[in-house]
């Protein structure tokens, strides 16, 4: 399960570098603390590092690992979901067709319960209560309402994630998704930084989207759900 490459194993090279003190666990296995998200991972497939992972997992709850090989059987765990998983970067956004019509705002504090509850209707991912400030967040509002959002997740060194990206069903179908993750790509750019993403393999429709913005494939990955037995 060693890596060179920071992506290879993204939760486990964001806990252990620029989100680490966002990690719960120790030099076996970390995860994002509860109120933040949902991601874990293991030092290696080694069975001191396995045995490790349960202590994580609150009674009730459970973790995700995003790894490029299924990960071993986990003592103390049960598989609630396998999906696979593609990993996409962007070197350089593709030339804007035309500028957005709408206004994007930035999103603070103060917007956190419209957006877990726009993450809940839409079910763009794992979202809790403070994942809103794993990094920053865009959105569109329409009469006062938060419509559309999108945001940052995961940072391994170099690499910021582009995540939270939804939109309200009632107001699907007019460039807000793509609209608003050209900003958040383009900020993590001028930081220096390459944006990348995860998408499920089956959305076709989002990954089209992601494409048509200068995302492409870097690997395809596996995201496992465990909770406690």
């Amino acid at each position: 399960m060693n890596s060179s490459h920071p992506l290879d194993r993204p939760v486990w090279s964001a806990l252990t570098t620029r989100q680490a003190p966002l990690a719960e666990g120790d030099g076996r296995a970390l995860r994002f603390q509860a109120a933040y998200g949902l991601f874990a991972a293991t030092a290696d497939g080694s069975a001191e590092s396995l045995a490790a992972l349960p202590g994580l997992i609150a009674r009730g709850g459970g973790v995700a690992l995003v790894e490029a090989e299924t990960p071993p059987d986990t003592p103390g765990t049960e598989i609630v979901s396998r999906a696979g998983i593609w990993q996409m970067v962007c070197q350089a956004l593709t030339p804007e067709a035309r500028p957005a019509d709408f206004e994007i705002v930035d999103l603070t504090d103060a917007d956190a319960p419209a957006m877990l509850a726009l993450a809940t209707l839409t079910e763009p991912g794992p979202f809790f209560e403070r994942t809103h400030r794993l990094g920053q967040f865009v959105g569109v509002k329409a009469d006062g309402r938060l419509i559309a959002m999108a945001g940052e997740r995961m940072k391994p060194d170099g690499f910021t994630e582009v995540s939270g990206v939804c939109t309200d069903p009632d107001h699907r179908g007019r460039g807000y998704a793509g609209a608003l993750m050209r900003v958040v790509a383009g900020r993590v750019a001028a930081r220096g930084e390459t944006a990348f993403l995860h998408s499920y393999a089956h959305n076709r429709g989002a990954i089209a989207l992601y494409e048509s913005l200068g995302f492409k494939l870097r690997a395809k990955l596996c995201m496992t759900v465990l909770r406690r037995t």
